[in-house]
């Protein structure tokens, strides 16, 4: 591995750490990186997987005031995130590299959508907020839902946490959003930690891709818990569309 690419998969976990804990999509960035570097689809989409957890461990302390008093509602969706991940990570290795191939493109297209009308939905999460209601508990309905987000994430990941902060915000609707998104970096860390086991024992991993990877995303957890929430939500959502973009092509 040259310097320049080493530098730039080390660049883009910072940024992937930064986005990852602010909102969910840092494999937007770390994703087509690996692709444009040579690596093959699957061996970057378990390299990024393995190489993001320290990242998401880094944010959650970063939150951990956040955290507090969460235990109850925690315990349930973190159980239904490590089993999604681990059904996740399975289907990624058990379905042929070109089912990967051909599904991932409508992934990150999903996701772009996601990240597109994330304000519309960050704003309608507010109001419903804003509605008297409450509730401390996790319901079957939202154990299911981070079950599915596991899957994915799992599977491949991008924008999990977007996804993660619809499903919590519509089922907690009175809570802080800072203490939804903290929640959110943790059930996203835990479903990048067993699928990353997974891959470990099971898959081919570009060990030192990872490793510049997670030595950046920690780095970026920490900024993004401390400063990330300062970051222009418009520019921000801007590069990871033209990111998303540019992964779909590379891609098809």
């Amino acid at each position: 591995m040259s310097l320049p690419h080493a530098l730039g998969i080390f660049g883009a976990g910072i940024v992937a750490g930064t986005i990852n804990t602010v909102v969910g999509s840092g494999t937007l960035f770390t994703f087509p990186v690996l692709l444009a570097f040579g690596y093959a689809p699957v061996t970057a989409n378990v390299s990024n997987t393995v190489g993001l957890v320290p990242g998401s461990v880094a944010g959650a302390i970063g939150y951990r005031e956040e955290l507090r008093g969460q235990k109850r509602r925690a315990i349930p969706l973190a159980t239904a995130s490590l089993v999604g991940g681990t059904v996740g990570a399975i289907l990624l290795l058990s379905l042929p590299a070109s089912a990967f191939k051909t599904i991932v493109p409508a992934f990150i297209a999903v996701a772009l959508i996601l990240i597109v009308l994330q304000p519309r939905l960050s704003r309608a999460l507010a109001a419903r907020r804003e509605r008297p209601r409450e509730q401390d508990r996790a319901g079957p309905v939202a154990i299911a839902a981070t079950f599915g987000s596991g899957v994915y994430g799992g599977y491949f990941g991008a924008a999990q946490g977007i996804l993660l902060l619809a499903i919590l915000g519509l089922s907690f609707e009175r809570e802080d959003l800072q203490r939804t998104n903290a929640l959110k970096v943790v059930l996203t860390g835990l479903v990048n930690l067993v699928a990353g086991v997974v891959f470990v024992f099971s898959s081919h991993i570009a060990w030192l891709a990872a490793l510049l990877i997670a030595v950046g995303s920690i780095i970026g957890g920490v900024l993004g818990a401390r400063y990330g929430r300062r970051l222009p939500p418009a520019a921000l959502r801007g590069v990871i569309v033209a990111v998303g973009i540019f992964a779909i092509v590379r891609l098809l």
